[in-house]
């Protein structure tokens, strides 16, 4: 019955469909409660709710049918607590309650390793990341973005084996990204922007879309922009696998080069360093990226393609080297210091000589003064010989 313009509450009896597998509501306007308590839903399956503008809070009875797999009820105004009847579910598939006002922690007994798309975001979520997924092995997808989740990313994340999709961003997470998560090789795309680590929906091309169906097998990417990441760009984020799409380390306060070896990254189409304190020489071995849209840098970046001329004050040979072989600082050509110098002295001489042209006064008393310090230089010169020539004679 989805997609239609229903509206008002579902028709209590509709609790007394005893053989119900399948109810698909979705896209409609229904409000108020989903049905009173004692539903009779003893043989539901899939339970897909979203869309609509249900309010109130989640019924404890849902955890009763334990028949669930599916449970969707994003976007609508269900307020409240998770209610924890809800880890009683152990067949639960989806579960998919983004974009309502829920609040309060996320219970950590969602044990169940049947799990596949797991779909929190955009609520009032606060907490730790719940534990009860550290020993799922065929987790999908773990949304959690736009929340108020606290602490760090668990060590266990690595894991979850089955993971493609982990979506954290817009929380208050922070501390270190733990290593753990190289472990998950499947990973298509990483948001872990806007939080507050400090170590090491999509945003790519400036823009953000949204990923879903067959073509999440294809998107890979990374985002950690707008974080407190400092120091040098690993080397490693070079040496990920090839066919990631975008990368974005925007919004931090990464400096030094940009590594050589995100040539290697041959399929990516979005590179976004931008507002980070990047410097040196863009290695030229980027033009093997062939795929290439958008590549946003930093102003102190030099070289092809900006116009930005990579000068340098020293020989090469003094040139400081880092491990890519690439020249760590940039500095300023002494000929065209010399060249600015004469320039800016000749045109302050200039500026006198009009002044003294145009102004009677002010060249009456230039002359003025040169006279009186050619006057005195020759008294001064003139004592002094006599001086001296007094001198000579006194010397026996």
């Amino acid at each position: 019955m989805s997609r239609n313009e229903f509206e008002g509450n579902i028709p209590s009896s509709f609790g007394n469909l005893v053989f119900l597998e399948f109810l698909i509501l979705s896209n409609n306007n229904f409000n108020g409660q989903i049905l009173p308590t004692n539903s009779n839903w003893t043989n539901l399956r899939f339970l897909q709710l979203d869309n609509n503008h249900f309010s109130g809070t989640l019924p404890t009875w849902i955890g009763n049918v334990t028949s669930l797999e599916s449970i969707v009820m994003a976007k609508n105004h269900f307020e409240g607590p998770i209610p924890i009847e809800l880890c009683k579910l152990v067949d639960l598939l989806i579960l998919d309650l983004s974009n309502n006002n829920l609040f309060g922690s996320v219970p950590s007994c969602f044990n169940s390793s049947n799990i596949t798309f797991f779909h929190l975001n955009k609520n009032f979520l606060s907490g730790p990341i719940p534990s009860g997924f550290q020993n799922n092995p065929n987790l999908f997808t773990l949304d959690l973005r736009d929340n108020h989740l606290t602490g760090s990313i668990p060590n266990w994340i690595g894991n979850l084996s089955s993971l493609k999709i982990l979506l954290l961003k817009a929380n208050h997470l922070g501390g270190q990204i733990p290593i753990q998560v190289c472990l998950l090789q499947d990973l298509n795309i990483l948001d872990l922007s806007y939080n507050k680590f400090s170590e090491v929906e999509f945003t790519t091309k400036t823009r953000t879309y949204s990923y879903e169906g067959d073509i999440l097998e294809n998107m890979f990417g990374i985002d950690l922009s707008c974080n407190n990441l400092a120091g040098k760009i690993p080397l490693e984020l070079g040496r990920m696998r090839s066919d990631i799409r975008a990368l974005n380390l925007s919004h931090n306060n990464l400096s030094g080069p940009i590594p050589v070896t995100f040539s290697n990254l041959k399929q990516i189409e979005s590179l976004d360093l931008s507002y980070n304190n990047l410097n040196g020489k863009i290695p030229p071995q980027l033009t093997e990226m062939t795929s290439l849209a958008v590549f946003s840098g930093n102003p102190l970046l030099c070289g092809p393609p900006l116009r930005n001329i990579c000068t340098k004050m020293r020989p090469p040979s003094t040139m400081p080297v880092d491990n890519e072989g690439e020249e760590g600082d940039i500095f300023m050509d002494m000929g065209v210091f010399y060249i600015s110098f004469v320039v800016a002295y000749i045109t302050v001489l200039l500026r006198i000589v009009a002044v003294l042209y145009i102004n009677p006064y002010w060249r009456r008393a230039w002359f003025n003064l040169i006279e009186v310090c050619i006057d005195t230089c020759y008294c001064f010169v003139v004592v002094h010989y006599h001086k001296l020539f007094d001198f000579r004679l006194a010397w026996p």
